[in-house]
């Protein structure tokens, strides 16, 4: 408060301010602030409703913060007064302990029974095992005791579709009917999965992590994060990956978890009734779904803290720790992947890297920017397009449709027909002794003798390079069919899409080294590290620095994307490699475009964020936005004491700002406080129904003593207590750049600004309000002035924002008007 004073002191008459509000009102302003008291004079208990906001409109971070440490401060007191007491006020702070707790044993149960039935459903399209119909290829084979080594993937008990309806596992008939089936099933899974979305829950589609951003920043959304969200989010995921489309399932999983975190919210009140709460909530319930997604609960923790939260104190960080552990160790339990390990893509690479490869490392990372750059405007153009003409009015036609090309083209190259996690964890395998893939195809040397795990570098042979043609295919198809697939009217995520494309850039590159330094191994550059007959280059670790690379041009994530690589691959050594890509793919990245896709998208929306890393570039001064000017319509403004509550409901009916500046006169105009419309609202509503006496012609007053009045004279209502006496300041020649630097840092709902003028030996404040239509994304804050008209005072105008009309799908977007309109 003393800071606060010191500031406000500067921008002239506030120093009356503060003794005027001690004086009249009885109390200081923190506890004005604070809520003590009732929010409505004519009531014993504040009446449901209000403080609360409507859908599509931003949270209140400094009430929020202000109700909580009122309630906090409220159980503590009471906490001394009984035993009772004491033990509710710690139950109250073990809650979120408790929270974290649930979400990580939800999110984890529903992240293994996602990656269970991923894998069924998948294999679903090729066959189906005849002992047990409900296990996976390679589940059917595991339980088989006629498989050879040779011959792994094969087992009697598992059958091709052809095989099991025509007896015929080989031809030119078999092919096809196997070739049909799976188009067929691919068809049919997306196809539920378009119609369980567009029927139950719109919510559920795409990848969700735009929203949550947006969400955590203070937007409140209505159901994106509900039970039926949760649940059609959970089914359709399965069947969308399942589909074949060029898709993951990591992202949504962030959004299944949040949905977790807000279903679990609702049994406290102390989240359910303080939306800043709520949100400290899901930061940690998107790190868990970050844990589950990759089996990487530190970078799931660092993902929540770099990517998606805004407001993220200390204890937020602790909990998301604790929820990515319990998550983590819940998906651990039921062992999804049958090989023990926790991680997706477990690798084992036996030779160390050398300074050298740091030069194609990097071009990876020039590769993964410029991925990343062509991706994010391909694929928001076509998201435009399709926003903006009659495609967007057939999304079940555009998802079947995208689902028909992608299996036809993916079915006769073996490296897209299976699925996307399959095809990365070869990719970034090393070859030994045991591989049998086209990738670890090299001509053998009889006279080698050396240990299995050491293999050294070898010829290629035929396998390797049918296995490169077929490599470029599939990248060509994975650039282009992941810009029409992300974004449709399913659940999409965009990690495994974009690692795949890296992986299969960084394997092609890692062989044609590979190769270079076999042939080649006198050149000056493989001289000093790679002699005749050693082991020196592991194509499986260019997968994965491409595959990192072009995850973060893509996002633009760095410190998170690295962690999440090694402990996703268990290559803790690899470390440096890895930085130098993902750090390189963002430099590229960032020389065409600042956003990353998930900023592109929310832009794309129209949704109200304000990125912390954003830059503002104009020279302009809260002056020149201000409004009304010279034939602009005059300021709505309510008076303390001469507004009627018909003049209210009008302003309210004829407008549609966030709240309204009260001043003691049309004349004067200096400020009083501001009151929102929400609560302005209900206040009446609640007063017709529950006082006697209040008519269209009854006046509003904002003071703290009403006049008395004739018995002629309708019943007054007093609105004292919904007038916030306090909102955030500046003058008006504080840089726009400082302006929206608050906005951002204190997540303001308004802003206030006064103009200091000199005038007779006497400095006046000139007040100019920002009048923020519903959805700008802003806050109340500290003291205004108060006093009487011979003093001192405040001005209001107010600064026009401009409202953008968005499709059904989208929501409106709010922002200053330029300075020359």
């Amino acid at each position: 408060n003393d800071v606060m004073t010191d500031v406000f002191l500067k921008t002239g008459g506030c120093e009356c301010i503060q003794a005027d509000m001690m004086d009249s009102c009885g109390s200081t302003p923190t506890e004005e602030m604070n809520g003590a008291g009732n929010l409505m004079d004519f009531l014993d208990e504040p009446f449901p409703d209000v403080g609360t906001y409507e859908d599509f409109h931003t949270i209140d971070w400094l009430r929020e913060k202000s109700r909580d440490t009122d309630r906090h401060r409220k159980i503590t007191s009471k906490s001394k007064e009984s035993i009772w007491e004491l033990i509710k006020s710690l139950l109250d702070a073990w809650s979120g302990w408790v929270v974290m707790l649930l979400i990580g044993l939800l999110s984890g149960t529903l992240a293994g029974v996602i990656d269970l039935a991923v894998d069924w459903m998948t294999d679903l399209k090729e066959g189906v095992c005849l002992s047990a119909f409900w296990y996976s290829h390679e589940q059917c084979c595991w339980t088989s005791n006629e498989t050879t080594f040779d011959d792994r993937d094969k087992c009697p008990q598992w059958q091709k579709w052809a095989e099991l309806m025509t007896g015929h596992a080989e031809g030119g008939g078999a092919y096809v009917l196997n070739y049909f089936l799976y188009v067929l099933w691919a068809l049919l899974f997306s196809f539920l999965a378009v119609s369980l979305v567009r029927v139950f829950a719109p919510y559920a589609c795409g990848s969700g992590i735009p929203e949550i951003k947006t969400i955590l920043s203070g937007f409140i959304i209505r159901g994106y994060l509900g039970k039926w969200t949760l649940l059609i989010k959970t089914v359709t995921l399965v069947l969308a990956v399942s589909s074949g489309l060029s898709l993951g399932k990591e992202g949504p999983l962030v959004h299944v978890a949040c949905c977790c975190g807000n279903l679990f919210c609702s049994l406290f009140s102390k989240y359910s009734k303080n939306e800043g709460k709520r949100r400290e909530v899901l930061s940690a319930a998107a790190a868990a779904g970050v844990s589950v997604a990759f089996g990487a609960p530190i970078g799931g923790v660092l993902f929540s803290l770099e990517e998606v939260s805004y407001y993220f104190p200390l204890k937020t960080l602790w909990r998301s720790f604790f929820a990515a552990l319990v998550a983590a160790f819940t998906l651990r339990s039921i062992n999804p992947f049958g090989n023990s390990r926790l991680v997706l893509f477990y690798v084992e690479y036996h030779t160390p890297w050398y300074m050298a490869e740091l030069v194609p490392f990097i071009l990876l990372g020039v590769f993964g920017g410029l991925w990343g750059t062509l991706f994010i405007r391909a694929n928001i153009a076509w998201c435009r397009r399709r926003k903006t003409t009659q495609l967007g009015k057939y999304p079940v036609l555009e998802v079947i449709a995208v689902t028909g090309i992608t299996a036809v083209l993916a079915y006769p190259n073996p490296y897209t027909r299976r699925s996307t996690s399959e095809l990365i964890s070869e990719l970034f395998n090393d070859c030994g002794a045991l591989e049998s893939s086209q990738l670890c195809d090299y001509i053998n040397n009889p006279n080698m003798s050396r240990p299995v795990d050491d293999i050294p570098d070898r010829p290629a042979g035929p396998g390797v390079y049918n296995a490169l043609w077929q490599l470029a295919l599939a990248l060509v198809f994975k650039i282009v069919i992941t810009i029409f697939t992300f974004g449709m009217k399913i659940p999409s995520g965009l990690f495994i899409p974009s690692m795949a494309v890296g992986a299969i850039a960084g394997r092609i590159v890692g062989i044609a080294v590979e190769q270079m330094a076999y042939h080649h191994h006198d050149w000056i550059i493989f001289k000093n590290w790679c002699r005749p007959g050693a082991d020196c280059v592991t194509p499986g670790l260019y997968a994965m620095v491409g595959a990192a690379a072009c995850l973060g041009g893509v996002t633009r994530m760095t410190v998170s994307l690295v962690v999440i690589m090694f402990e996703l691959t268990g290559g803790l050594e690899y470390i440096v490699p890895l930085m130098a890509a993902a750090v390189t793919s963002k430099w590229v990245a960032d020389a065409f475009g600042k956003e990353g896709i998930y900023e592109s998208h929310i832009q794309l929306n129209g949704y109200p964020y304000l990125d912390v890393r954003d830059e503002f570039t104009h020279r302009t001064l809260a002056t020149d936005v201000m409004r009304p000017r010279r034939n602009d319509p005059t300021l709505a403004v309510l008076t303390q004491d001469s507004t009627t509550v018909e003049d209210v409901e009008t302003l309210i009916k004829d407008t549609d700002y966030n709240g309204f500046p009260v001043v003691v006169s049309r004349e004067s105009e200096r400020l009083i406080g501001f009151v929102q419309r929400r609560d302005l609202t209900l206040a009446i509503k609640n007063a017709r129904q529950k006082q006697d006496g209040v008519v269209s012609s009854s006046v509003v007053y904002f003071t703290e003593d009403a006049p008395q009045l004739p018995a002629s004279n309708p019943q007054p209502l007093k609105l004292r207590r919904i007038l916030n006496l306090s909102p955030f300041t500046v003058t008006d020649h504080t840089p726009m750049e400082t302006v929206v630097d608050i906005f951002r840092k204190l997540g303001l709902r308004q802003c206030l600004v006064t103009r200091i003028r000199l005038k007779k030996l006497k400095f006046t404040s000139l007040c100019v309000c920002v009048q923020a239509s519903p959805g700008h994304h802003h806050q109340e804050g500290r003291p205004a002035s108060h006093g009487s008209d011979d003093e001192p005072g405040s001005r209001v105008h107010h600064v026009q924002l401009e409202r953008r009309v968005l499709p059904p799908d989208g929501v409106n977007r709010y922002r200053p008007s330029p300075p020359s309109s």
